[in-house]
């Protein structure tokens, strides 16, 4: 799932995180999901930069509804607050299956009358928004994520986006009760359906050892357990109470844990995360020593602390997997994450322990009025302090805003309530909604003139009936803290086949050593693709190959792209070229035409697999790593690429055969060609090479990936993928290419150049497929 927030970084640096640039931009006046009146709030208020920082579409999506205003509305003098809006609807995926529909506003959007004189150019903009119109359906407009939507404009005299995210019942339900949400007593779930982060449930009780059973002293008086460290900790008859435990992977193992305090509140025993320093760049190393009955499978349990492949191989016995985990304050030492008694969850769960809460008008701090009660708040929070307001002789509504804005955590908090109310944009709602503020001791009582004139201002914003808008039966919607829900789903790293169609740039053109662009070329003809040809390449392939990006890449978009990259050149653009002994030309992972350069005929070795595995040695590794089905003497290949497949009874390989003297070379446990035939394999295998190539500094390409993005650096992946000269110049310009697509840059440059030490510069052409 690729999503980003309305507002992003200038400095167009590929690596930098959006999140990091908006979290401190949200205003105390907007605060998600209370007003200051104590009413709903669906939304939060953002703050821009200045005022010729432009507001962005957060993900690929259709336009729902909008409006352009000449100028600033108001209830008198009409110099009061933009009235512009616009309204997105989403449709993305984020696993197996799982489809997630959804709604973003973007509301006071600037009036054209102040485009006059500013930074603001409205070419920038689509041609629908460059006309004042009042609420209109979108008639199925489409735009891309990263499209300017317009420039904030003002409300109330305050310049500030009001931004919102929802969901219909109907959608909220069909993908959520799927999840966690909502249930203070998960599970671990069923499905594969894995993202994010890991979470365990550590029941009390649980005991935990200084060090795992078998572990020994080596030579260097370090404790090893089949040649993996695990220095000794501590221990522990039975943790006192139940423990949560989040872990967190980028090079290194992050470990965070926290103890119920036996009052529903937990207390974090880890100040600073627990480091296990390059754990995730050894992780192959180690399933490869830990888990001899299937190194594949453990490797997965390492990483998630489950087997999400299916069906798996390693037994239950063979499953144990010992995490390091604090169980007091300043106390670690080691359980066995596969005990069944833990629970196993992810993001993709919505864990209850992590703050996410389901909130009803009626069911909690909002009681059937709609307005919002101090102390029912406090519960839903478990917060027993009562110290929470320095100020005396103040109304109801003023104690609220004051708790919401000042008191500890509160605000945090806050963002992980997930809110069925009414759009305050549905003017059907306005008397069950707002009558009540004119009642004794509320915002409006004994000022109906002040009364009236708010619901005059408030028409002029309102839209739901003029447009084509989602209607649900109970005439409520799920609200979500706008950045709250950016932020989570930005840990999915799930990519929908519209999605992966953006990877492929439309021209692949580069110019390097001073010559003009060059078209790369297939078959003599210069090479174009449009969107609707690059998802038909890519559709089947793409429940494989997220599984083999969840499993060895993660969810970082710097690596995604990097690796997608290096398979875009070595599976030719994922076109269907070239057959392998076993008719590969159905969808051509393994060739020796000549034709696709990238996936010929390598000697007496063919390569396979969207990483083009090639040679005896990674054959073998691959089929020991899976544990493949082994076969009683093994495949062979001969050096010629016409001669039939024949099966040897030797063990070994064999120079001058009895049948001619053609050269003969054995494939040890299975048939290579599985890796060719099969999507699993053949994008399971590509990530298996990606962590198992060894060079001077370990093991996994993650290590290089994860350094500055440079040309340097990605020459380097490419002398580590397949010797740094075969398609040299065209991998610097996909990784380029996709990074962009991916990631928060919002440059606009339809020329890109980059850098190599010692070599020309290179010229990339950056337009999309359409």
């Amino acid at each position: 799932m690729i999503i980003s927030p309305p507002y992003l970084p200038r400095q167009n640096d590929p690596a930098a995180d959006a999140m990091d640039a908006i979290k401190d931009r949200e205003l105390f006046h907007g605060i998600y999901p209370i007003c200051s009146d104590r009413r709903w709030h669906g939304g939060c208020h953002i703050a821009p930069l200045d005022a010729d920082e432009p507001v962005r579409a957060i993900a690929d999506g259709e336009v729902i509804a909008y409006r352009v205003c000449q100028y600033l509305e108001g209830p008198d003098d009409g110099k009061d607050s933009s009235a512009g809006f616009v309204l997105l609807k989403h449709e993305t995926e984020t696993g197996e299956n799982r489809t997630l529909r959804f709604y973003s506003l973007y509301m006071h959007l600037r009036h054209l009358g102040d485009y006059v004189g500013t930074g603001c150019d409205p070419n920038r903009l689509p041609q629908w928004l460059r006309m004042p119109t009042e609420a209109a359906s979108g008639d199925g407009k489409k735009v891309y994520r990263k499209d300017i939507l317009g420039w904030t404009g003002e409300c109330h005299g305050k310049r500030f986006l009001h931004f919102e995210i929802f969901m219909t019942k109907e959608d909220f339900d069909a993908y959520f009760n799927a999840t966690q949400l909502g249930n203070e007593s998960p599970s671990t779930p069923a499905t594969t359906d894995y993202w994010g982060n890991s979470y365990f449930v550590i029941p009390a009780g649980t005991r935990v050892l200084a060090q795992p059973p078998g572990t020994t002293i080596d030579a260097d008086g370090k404790y090893k357990l089949h040649g993996i460290e695990f220095p000794l900790l501590q221990s522990c008859e039975a943790t006192e109470r139940k423990l949560y435990v989040e872990v967190q992977f980028r090079g290194d193992k992050n470990t965070r844990v926290w103890q119920d305090d036996g009052t529903g509140q937990r207390t974090l025993l880890t100040a600073e995360p627990i480091k296990e320093l390059e754990y995730e760049y050894d992780l192959y190393h180690r399933a490869t020593q830990l888990y001899k009955s299937c190194p594949s499978d453990g490797y997965e349990m390492l990483r998630f602390g489950r087997i999400l492949s299916t069906p798996a191989t390693l037994s239950e016995a063979a499953s144990t997997t010992w995490f390091k985990v604090a169980f007091d304050k300043d106390k670690a030492g080691y359980i066995d994450i596969s005990n069944s008694q833990i629970i196993k969850l992810s993001d993709a769960d919505f864990p209850s322990f992590m703050g996410w809460k389901k909130l009803t008008e009626g069911s909690g701090p909002f009681a059937s009025d709609g307005l919002c009660d101090i102390e029912s708040l406090k519960m839903i929070l478990k917060d027993n302090h009562n110290a929470h307001n320095p100020h005396e002789n103040i109304n109801v509504n003023q104690e609220l805003q004051y708790y919401v804005q000042m008191a500890s955590g509160v605000r945090n908090q806050l963002r992980g309530l997930v809110c069925e109310m009414a759009s305050e944009w549905d003017k059907d709602n306005n008397q069950k909604r707002y009558e009540k503020l004119k009642a004794d001791g509320e915002f409006y009582a004994g000022d109906e003139a002040g009364y009236d004139k708010f619901i005059k201002s408030l028409d002029k914003f309102q839209f739901w009936g003029e447009a084509s808008l989602p209607t649900t039966t109970s005439n409520k919607l799920w609200f979500f803290h706008p950045l709250e829900f950016i932020r989570h789903f930005r840990r999915c790293n799930w990519l929908s086949a519209d999605e992966l169609s953006l990877t492929f740039p439309r021209h692949l053109f580069y110019s390097n050593q001073g010559s003009p662009r060059t078209p790369i070329t297939t078959a003599g003809e210069t090479y174009t693709i449009v969107k609707r040809e690059a998802r038909k390449r890519i559709a089947a392939h793409t429940p494989a190959l997220n599984r083999c990006i969840r499993k060895y890449i993660g969810p970082d978009k710097k690596r995604i792209s990097i690796f997608l990259a290096q398979v875009l050149l070595e599976t030719a653009q994922w076109r269907n070229l070239g057959r392998t002994r076993r008719l590969l030309h159905e969808w051509g992972f393994g060739s020796y035409s000549s034709a696709n350069p990238a996936t010929q005929f390598y000697g007496p070795f063919y390569g396979r697999g969207i990483m083009q595995i090639t040679w005896a040695g990674n054959y073998k590794n691959y089929g020991k790593f899976k544990m493949l089905p082994s076969h009683s003497g093994g495949y062979v290949e001969r050096l010629s690429p016409s001669a039939p497949r024949i099966t040897s009874t030797s063990t070994h390989y064999t120079a001058n055969p009895s049948d001619g003297g053609q050269r003969i070379l054995w494939f040890p446990r299975y048939d290579p060609d599985l890796i060719g035939e099969d999507r699993e394999a053949a994008c399971d295998s590509g990530g298996f090479y990606w962590v198992s190539k060894s060079f001077s500094v370990g093991l996994n390409i993650n290590r290089v990936a994860d350094r500055d993005f440079s040309a340097d650096n990605m020459g380097f992946v490419n002398r580590l993928v397949n010797g740094g000269g075969n398609g040299y110049y065209e991998r610097q310009a996909y990784s380029v290419y996709i990074l962009r697509a991916l990631s928060d840059d919002a440059s606009q440059a339809s020329m890109v150049t980059i850098q190599p030490s010692g070599k020309s510069a290179v010229q990339v052409d950056m337009t999309k497929p359409d």
